[in-house]
């Protein structure tokens, strides 16, 4: 079984929304700079934390040149992983990984991301909230990016947009649905409604 996680595709806009981000994520508790040494933290190819201005990793990212692993810090002591990764066609991904996380913790995670969907100018194609891993992040990009047909094993709760809602919904026999944004609908297992 893989580590928990939650996986958030939506559309790149000419200009980055990171910083709304940040303010988003920060108003639930999450920072980007480390409480102590004040910098963001980007992890390099051997997993090893560099330390640089906010500001640089705001303007690294909204190059879209390459990937990028950071961290997010909930304290000093408790950070969340978060591999922010682009498609060629105008996507964005970002994996947020929950291994480690005590369940209010995962909750607060929850709520900063859903809050972004919500009020970010860019639109969310889907989240994927996987709290205990029982499914691999790459398996939903398929289904999420390229008009997949397989639909993995369903996770805590699904976000997305009505065409993969309804194919999540006929692949995924007892699930119930509600309307969340607008244009998004949550998806979860009857028993989480």
């Amino acid at each position: 079984m893989a580590d928990g996680f939650i996986r958030w595709y939506r559309e790149s806009g000419a200009t980055s929304v990171f910083a709304e981000q940040v303010s988003l994520f920060e108003a639930h508790g999450m920072s980007l700079a480390h409480p102590a040494r004040k910098q963001a933290v980007v992890l390099d190819i051997e997993g090893e934390q560099v330390f640089m201005p906010q500001e640089e990793l705001g303007r690294l990212l909204g190059l879209r040149i390459a990937p990028l692993t950071m961290e997010w810090w909930l304290t000093a002591d408790t950070n969340v992983i978060d591999e922010y990764t682009y498609q060629p066609f105008g996507c964005e991904i970002q994996t947020l990984w929950l291994d480690g996380l005590y369940t209010e913790e995962m909750q607060l995670v929850e709520a900063a991301v859903i809050a972004a969907t919500t009020q970010l100018p860019m639109p969310t194609h889907a989240v994927v909230i996987d709290r205990l891993g029982t499914s691999d992040p790459d398996d939903w990009d398929s289904l999420m990016l390229y008009d997949g047909a397989n639909v993995p094993r369903f996770p805590d709760v699904v976000i997305a947009q009505e065409p993969i809602a309804e194919k999540i919904m006929g692949a995924t026999p007892g699930l119930t649905k509600r309307s969340v944004g607008g244009y998004l609908t949550r998806l979860a297992p009857a028993r989480q409604a």
